[in-house]
């Protein structure tokens, strides 16, 4: 790949997670949270994206985001209060923002309409002038880009020009007193690519007067001829004063992603004497004719300051010249972790050889076994091996484990988006953003995900006269929570609309013929009525839904992750929808069962335990049913063997092993084997590619000695031992 192709790809997957904190502190500023760092946060991403996107010429999203930053800058200096309408703009112009950069991604043509428009609302509240067309052609004028500078053109060339920064209040004499202070003379002359690639002085200048007290006098502009200017080339240069506490580094931070494009010198002048001793009560002023204070080592800058890219808060100025200097001196600096991008072929590569691993563990193991009676060493060795085995495999899934924050993040757009379609007042809450899943369920979530969120929003909630009339307030909620249970992780859509409306989907679904007019169905089975095929309970046929395709698709999405999705309702409190996935689709811990000449496994999360049956637990129900009593707890019998046809059902049980299992709704059963093999940690291969979907069969394993196994889907096995002879499951 070309070299700037590389560092394009990079800008691209660094802009993802700077939009990504974009969104999270605007809804973090949604939910009430104003302080300074989350809206420092937030300014710092959008001009960052600008910065990169200028140096790529990628004109339309540095012309939005340029309209973005300066409204921000609003909010930061606290002229602009964040109000609901505020923030819902800032929102969407996040989604623009994001839009904007995925057409460049892509290779696409990004359409400016939308940010034209919403370019005209953020200069209305800003107040700064209303933008050009996006019809005309882009702001490329040579590279000269007018700085809104307060210029008095009848002053001499080098006499300080006063600039409006937001800073500079008398109550910086204080710190000052306290605080060593040293002069520098900063000469600074932009070039043209800096103002191409959407950099600003007076950003630059805003900065610089957050470190201290600033002079400022701007020259080579002729005061005698303006229109002498040459349009094409940049012609001002800025000399400034600068008296601060601050080290020589922290100014050249100012200007770090700008000094490639403009010429800067900075030297340090005769200035304030260092304190003798620190308890000194302040330090005196040198007279001009004092040596030069010598020079101290410099301290580097903290964290945070490292992050920013070049406009503190101009209100810090305010109250201090430099409290984040003192503070950073006397607080440890903690480094950011490193880290190393790698290929996500090369990280699968290394999962599928670990998987091999594991299996080749496993047949040395046995074949060590089958040859005879082990001497000790040889058993420690292979145990040690095993433990090793399994603490690689542990270490490399974890590379492909991220949390889900960005993927709900993803989220409150859908809800924005379909809120506004919908014409309802609606608010996302998110939980667990910190839970970690393997990145392709992750990735392959978001479709489902988006189609359950849809429907919260268009079928689960009220319109907000509804709400009213129900004594709720006028905003719904969607609450999108993720949590690790039991070994999997769960995922649950819930909304506190009115809830499912049992009787109407009955109706709806003998309408449609899906079921008989005359079925008994329990409230659980009416609600899994919403995931069979063709079902719907729009009235109409909108952009959202009425189409009669949605949940069945989540469904069979859900299943092809070896998940399952679950729902429960409450009339006029809400819906929950429960979607509950494995960790990673490459390995799992199972219990290896026996049956006549057949081996299977068995999750290990699903067990709760084993025991023989003894004479009296065992119960006859109905014609060929069993349930077994478990603590004075009666539970329904599952013979495995007759389930997947290995053999046919037998009549006498006694002495068989027992499996306590649960599924993932609660519901406990007993399935019967003739023994337990082993425990041990088994590699997951799927069957849908090769050979399809098998009811009550999730998955394929090699097991050590090179015989194939199944790996069961419990609750699916659960779920057709309770249909009459005859029926199938809806996952068949």
């Amino acid at each position: 790949m070309d070299p700037m192709e590389e560092i394009r790809q990079t800008f691209f997957t660094e802009c993802e997670e700077l939009l990504e904190a974009l969104e999270a502190g605007l809804l973090s500023i949604h939910d009430g949270t104003h302080d300074e760092e989350t809206v420092n946060v937030v300014f710092r991403a959008v001009h960052s994206i600008k910065g990169g996107a200028g140096a790529f010429e990628l004109d339309a999203l540095v012309r939005f985001a340029h309209g973005f930053e300066t409204t921000l800058d609003e909010v930061r200096s606290g002229r602009l209060e964040p109000g609901e309408d505020v923030v819902a703009t800032l929102l969407r112009s996040a989604d623009v923002l994001s839009d904007l950069f995925a057409a460049y991604r892509d290779g696409a043509v990004p359409a400016e309409d939308t940010a034209q428009s919403l370019l005209v609302e953020l200069s209305t509240l800003s107040g700064a002038p209303a933008p050009a067309p996006a019809a005309a052609p882009p702001a490329d004028d040579g590279g000269f880009a007018p700085v809104p500078l307060a210029l008095d053109l009848e002053a001499p060339a080098f006499e300080p020009v006063p600039l409006d920064l937001g800073g500079g209040d008398d109550a910086d004499a204080a710190d000052e007193a306290a605080s060593p202070l040293r002069h520098y003379a900063i000469r600074f002359r932009p070039k043209k690519d800096l103002y191409r690639r959407g950099g600003e002085p007076t950003l630059l200048l805003r900065a610089l007067d957050a470190l201290g007290e600033l002079d400022v006098a701007v020259t080579g502009i002729d005061a005698a001829d303006p229109a002498a200017l040459d349009p094409e080339e940049p012609c001002a240069e800025w000399l400034i004063g600068l008296k601060t506490a601050a080290d020589r580094a922290d100014i050249e931070e100012v200007f770090e992603f700008v000094s490639d494009d403009s010429d800067l010198s900075i030297e340090a002048l005769l200035g304030l004497e260092e304190p003798q001793a620190p308890q000194a009560p302040q330090a005196q002023e040198a007279p001009a004719s004092a040596a030069p204070a010598p020079e101290r080592e410099a301290v580097p800058p903290p964290a945070e300051a490292q992050a920013e890219q070049a406009a503190p808060e101009p209100e810090a100025a305010s109250a201090s010249p430099a409290p984040s200097q003192s503070e950073g001196q006397s607080k440890p600096v903690v480094a950011p972790k490193a880290t190393v991008r790698v290929d996500l072929d090369r990280v699968d590569r290394l999962i599928n050889l670990v998987g091999e691993l594991v299996i080749n563990q496993a047949m040395l193991t046995q074949c060590v076994e089958d040859s005879g009676p082990m001497n000790r060493e040889v058993a420690t060795g292979l145990e040690e091996f095993h433990q090793l085995t399994r603490e690689i495999q542990e270490s490399v899934m974890a590379i492909r484990t991220q949390p889900v924050k960005p993927l709900l993040q993803r989220m409150s757009r859908i809800v924005r988006e379909s809120a506004s379609a919908t014409g309802k007042s609606v608010r996302l809450r998110t939980e667990g953003e910190a839970t970690e899943i393997d990145k392709t369920v992750l990735e392959r979530l978001a479709d489902p995900l988006t189609h359950m969120i849809r429907n919260a929003v268009d079928h689960g909630l009220e319109s907000p006269e509804k709400r009213l009339e129900a004594g709720k307030s006028e905003e719904g909620t969607v609450r999108l929570t993720a949590a690790h249970r039991s070994g999997r992780v769960v995922i649950e859509v819930a909304d506190d609309g009115a809830g499912i409306n049992r009787e109407r989907v009955r109706q709806i679904a003998v309408d449609k013929g899906l079921i008989a007019a005359d079925a008994q169905l329990t409230e659980n089975e009416i609600d899994n009525l919403l995931f069979m095929p063709g079902f719907s309970t729009a009235k109409e046929v909108s952009n959202l839904s009425g189409r009669g395709v949605g949940m069945d698709v989540v469904k069979k999405a859900i299943q092809a992750l070896g998940g399952r999705i679950a729902i429960t309702s409450s009339p006029g409190r809400g819906t929950t929808f429960s979607i509950s996935l494995p960790l990673t689709l490459a390995v799992l811990d199972g219990m290896l069962v026996r049956i006549d000449d057949h081996t299977v496994v068995l999750p290990l999360t699903a067990i709760i335990e084993t025991f023989k049956l003894q004479g009296g637990e065992l119960h006859r129900l109905g014609q060929g049913g069993h349930v077994l009593s478990v603590r004075g707890e009666f539970v329904p019998l599952v013979d495995i063997g007759s389930e997947l046809g290995f053999r046919d059902r037998v009549e006498d049980y006694e002495e068989a092993v027992i499996l306590l299992i649960q599924t993932e709704e609660g519901v406990r059963a007993a399935f019967v084997a003739d023994g337990i093999d082993d425990q041990q940690q088994v590699v997951i291969k799927g069957l849908e590619d090769n050979y399809g979907t098998i009811e009550g069969v999730a998955a394929a394993t090699i097991l050590g000695d090179g015989r194939i196994a199944l790996i069961l889907d419990a609750d699916n096995l659960v779920e057709r031992a309770a249909l009459p002879p005859g029926e199938t499951s809806a996952a068949a």
